[in-house]
């Protein structure tokens, strides 16, 4: 004798199969923009969000490395910037 399932627990393969697509799509969004952005100046950056980093190629650091812009923290006339060198992804040690 089967157990009885209630009808709520019961679902389609369609049903799972657009739960499984949209789980995936949610996640890919998720992980595009956790990857900052590249710019080549810092005056290109505008409207920076509290917690966004931008990289910024502008030579300004030491050879391997370059300019990581944030959104540190708010302040009364907008979100306050913080600026350091971080070593360039991608480059091998």
């Amino acid at each position: 004798m089967k157990p009885a399932v209630p009808p709520a627990m019961k679902t389609s393969r369609t049903g799972r199969r657009s739960f499984m697509l949209l789980a995936a799509v949610a996640l890919a969004l998720s992980a595009t923009s956790v990857m900052a952005e590249q710019v080549a100046r810092e005056q290109d950056i505008v409207n920076l969000r509290l917690g966004q980093r931008m990289m910024v190629d502008d030579g300004s650091c030491p050879a391997g490395q370059i300019k990581e812009v944030m959104g540190a923290k708010m302040a009364p006339n907008g979100i306050q910037r913080a600026v350091k060198c971080i070593p360039r992804p991608g480059t091998k040690k």
